[in-house]
C-alpha cells in the first residue's frame, strides 16, 4: 500500500507522542519529561524517558529510540506502513492509497501481506456470521445462547466459517489473492490430493495483536464430530508466536491500566463473558500453558494478577507452576476459585453482571493463603507430607525478587502453618543458597579459553572506547551549544573546528556529523538539533536524539538549602577545553596501542628502530596531556 505524502504529513500533524505511547507504557510526568518501565526489558527502575517537546523517546535500557511511528513499529514489529494506519485508525486520519491489483499483492513482503489476507479472512467469517442463513441459524444463534449481545460479537469480531471445504480459499482466489498466502497464515490445509479450509464448519474467535491486528484464529465446532478436536487454533506463523501472545489484551489493555489489575482466564468465551458482565480488564493464554513471554505483556500495564481458576481441583494444581512464574516476574498475585463445576464463563452469565462483580471483590486470595490451603488439604497428622508442603511454599516465596516482600510473606506463612519464622528463614535460606550455587557452577563450567578470549576482547576494546566516547561528547556538545560564544570571542564551533583540523574520528558516523558541520559551517547555516532532525539520514537523526536527551536532571530543590550546583551551560569553557584535552590524550594512547601492536609483529631492524622513535614521540605527547588533565600514566 502507498500511503500519499498528505495522509502521513496529516497523520504526523495529530500525533502526541505522550498520547500514543501511554496507551502502552505506564507514563509518569518528570519535570518537562516522562518516565516509565522499558517495555522492551525486564527492568524494574524507569529509565524509558519521552520527551515531548522534541516528540521522541529514549529507552536508555534496551537502547531503542525514535518517535511515536518508531515506537509502535518496535512494540508490535510492525512495519512503516503498517505503524501509519494504526496511528490514523486512532486519530481518525483518512488514508489516502492507491487501489491495490493482484499483481500489487503480490508482490508485497510476506509479513505485510500475512496481515492483509488475516485481515480479509476476518472480513469473510464476519460477513458469513452475519449475512448468511447457515451462520445465522449456527453461529449467530450460538453466540445469541451463550449471552453474547451484538455490541459485544461486533467488539470481538466473532464470525463463523461454512461447512464447505473450499469456502474461504475460492472467495479469496476470486478476489485475487495468493493461494500460497492462505497456507502460510494457516488459513488452509494442503494435502497431497486435496486442500481445505482448516476452520471449516465453526464459529471463529479472531486473535489479535496489541495494536489491534488479526494474527491468528482460534475455532470451536460446535457438533460431535469423530476424530475432530473442540477447539482448533492458527498454526505458528511469520506473525503468530502463540506464546507471546494474550487473548484479549488489545480489548482490555486501557481498562488493564486503570483499574491497575488483570484477570486471567483460560479461554475465548471466558474473556469475553467477562466483558458481557462489565469486567473488561481480562486476559487469556489461549489454552496454552501460561508462558514467561505472557506475563512479561501483563507486566508492561500492571504489576497486579489475579488468577481465576475453574472449581477443579486437579487442573488448579497443574496450574501452581504458572503462579511461580508470575512470582518471578516480581508481580504480585492474587486467586479466584470458583464453585465446583463452574467457569468464569457460565458463573457470570449464572450471576449477573452486578452480583458477578461482587463475587470478584469479595473472593479473593492473596497466593500464599491459596496455595497453603491447597497444599495443606489432608496433611494435619503426615509429618512427611507437611514438611512437602512447607517446602513448596517457601520455594515460592524464593522465587520473588523483592526481600521486602518475601520478609512479609514469611510472616504470613508462620502465621498460617502455625510454625516458626526462624524456621521458615532457614528453609528459604538453604533454597537461596542451593541456587546460588548451581549458578556459579554454571558460570564455574564455562569453558577458560572463552573467558580468556573474552578478556582480551575487553582489553583491546577498551581504548577503542575511551576514543569513541570522547568523539561521542565532541559530537554532543556541538549540537547542544556550537553556537554559544565562548570567552566572549567566538563561537564554540569555530574553536572546535580548528582544534579539530587534522583530527578524523574513527567512528564513521561521528565523523559524518563533523564533516556535516565542516561542510554547512562554510556555506554560512546554522547546525543544531532542529537542523538535525531533518536530516534525510535516520541514523544520524536517531544518534542526535540521543546525544540530545538527557537522562539525569538535578532537582532544583538544592537551592532550597543553599547549595548550587552548575549546570553545563555555565561552566562550557572549561567542559570544551576538558573535552579537546581528553579527546587528543586518548587519540594518542590508541596511536600508542597500535604501534605496539605493529612493534610486536615487525622483523625488519630498520623499521623497528623507527617504530621505537616513534613511540618515544607518543609518549612524550601523552605525558604533556595527561599533566593538565591529572592522569597518572605509568
Amino acid at each position: 500500500m502507498n500511503i500519499s505524502k498528505t495522509t502521513v504529513d496529516n497523520i504526523k500533524d495529530r500525533i502526541d507522542i505522550v498520547d500514543v505511547i501511554g496507551d502502552f507504557v505506564t507514563l509518569k510526568r518528570t519535570g518537562q519529561h516522562y518516565k516509565g518501565n522499558s517495555p522492551f526489558t525486564d527492568e524494574k527502575t524507569p529509565s524509558f524517558i519521552v520527551f515531548p517537546r522534541n516528540q521522541n523517546f529514549k529507552d536508555f535500557s534496551s537502547g531503542k529510540q525514535g518517535d511515536a511511528i518508531t515506537f509502535i513499529m518496535e512494540y508490535d514489529g510492525l512495519s512503516y506502513t503498517e505503524a501509519l494506519k494504526y496511528l490514523a485508525k486512532k486519530y481518525g486520519v483518512e488514508i489516502e492509497e492507491e487501489e491495490q491489483t493482484p499483481e500489487a499483492i503480490q508482490q508485497q513482503n510476506e509479513r505485510e501481506s500475512l496481515f492483509i489476507i488475516l485481515n480479509f479472512a476476518k472480513e469473510f467469517f464476519k460477513t458469513t456470521l452475519w449475512e448468511t442463513e447457515e451462520g445465522k441459524n449456527i453461529g449467530l444463534s450460538y453466540f445469541k445462547e451463550r449471552g453474547f449481545t451484538d455490541e459485544t460479537i461486533q467488539k470481538f469480531e466473532l464470525g463463523h466459517s461454512q461447512e464447505q471445504w473450499n469456502a474461504l480459499e475460492n472467495e479469496a482466489k476470486s478476489k485475487g489473492y495468493n493461494p500460497d498466502l492462505l497456507e502460510k497464515a494457516g488459513l488452509i490445509i494442503k494435502k497431497e490430493d486435496r486442500q481445505y479450509d482448516r476452520f471449516r464448519g465453526r464459529v471463529i474467535f479472531p486473535v489479535h495483536n496489541t495494536t489491534g491486528k488479526v494474527i491468528a484464529f482460534g475455532a470451536r465446532m460446535l457438533t460431535n464430530v469423530k476424530n475432530q478436536p473442540k477447539y482448533l487454533n492458527s498454526p505458528e506463523t511469520e506473525v503468530y508466536h502463540k506464546s507471546n501472545v494474550l487473548y484479549g489484551l488489545f480489548q482490555a489493555s486501557r481498562a488493564i491500566r486503570h483499574l491497575n489489575n488483570c484477570y486471567l482466564v483460560e479461554g475465548y468465551t471466558d474473556v469475553i463473558s467477562l466483558h458481557q458482565s462489565g469486567v473488561e480488564n481480562v486476559v487469556s493464554s489461549s489454552g496454552t500453558s501460561l508462558t514467561e513471554q505472557q506475563i512479561k505483556l501483563i507486566h508492561r500495564h500492571t504489576k497486579n494478577i489475579t488468577v481465576l481458576f475453574d472449581g477443579d481441583a486437579a487442573g488448579i494444581r497443574a496450574s501452581l507452576r504458572g503462579i511461580d512464574m508470575i512470582l518471578k516476574e516480581g508481580m504480585n498475585v492474587k486467586v479466584i476459585i470458583f464453585p465446583d463445576g463452574e467457569d468464569p464463563d457460565s458463573y457470570s452469565r449464572k450471576l449477573g453482571s452486578m452480583d458477578f462483580q461482587v463475587f470478584l471483590k469479595e473472593n479473593y486470595e492473596d497466593f500464599i493463603h491459596f496455595k497453603t490451603r491447597l497444599l495443606s488439604d489432608g496433611d494435619e497428622n503426615d509429618p512427611v507430607k507437611k514438611a512437602e508442603t512447607i517446602n513448596q511454599i517457601i520455594s515460592s516465596i524464593s522465587i520473588i525478587p523483592n526481600q521486602v516482600q518475601r520478609a512479609l510473606y514469611i510472616k504470613e506463612t508462620s502465621s498460617l502453618l502455625k510454625l516458626e519464622e526462624q524456621l521458615l528463614y532457614a528453609e528459604l535460606n538453604k533454597i537461596l543458597i542451593n541456587r546460588k550455587r548451581e549458578q556459579q557452577k554454571e558460570a564455574y563450567n564455562t569453558r577458560p579459553t572463552e573467558l580468556v578470549k573474552e578478556i582480551e576482547e575487553a582489553q583491546q576494546k577498551e581504548v577503542q572506547d575511551s576514543v569513541e566516547f570522547q568523539e561521542k561528547e565532541t559530537i554532543r556538545i556541538l549540537i547542544n551549544y556550537g553556537f554559544n560564544e565562548i570567552e566572549d570571542k567566538y563561537n564554540l564551533v569555530e574553536h572546535y573546528l580548528e582544534e579539530l583540523d587534522q583530527i578524523e574520528f574513527i567512528n564513521p558516523l561521528y565523523n559524518q556529523i563533523l564533516e556535516i558541520f565542516k561542510t554547512e559551517i562554510q556555506k554560512g547555516n546554522i547546525v543544531d538539533i532542529h537542523f538535525f532532525n531533518n536530516h534525510p539520514d535516520k541514523k544520524i537523526q536517531q544518534e542526535v536524539i540521543n546525544l540530545t536527551s538527557e537522562r539525569h536532571e538535578i532537582s532544583e530543590n538544592w537551592e532550597r538549602y543553599q547549595i548550587y550546583v552548575p549546570k553545563e551551560k555555565d561552566v562550557l569553557t572549561s567542559s570544551v577545553y576538558s573535552n579537546i584535552l581528553r579527546l587528543k590524550f586518548h587519540k594518542i594512547k590508541k596511536l600508542i596501542a597500535l604501534n605496539l601492536d605493529e612493534l610486536k609483529k615487525e622483523k625488519d631492524s630498520d623499521r623497528i628502530t623507527e617504530l621505537q622513535q616513534i613511540s618515544m614521540e607518543l609518549k612524550k605527547a601523552e605525558a604533556a596531556f595527561s599533566n593538565p588533565l591529572g592522569i597518572v600514566v605509568s
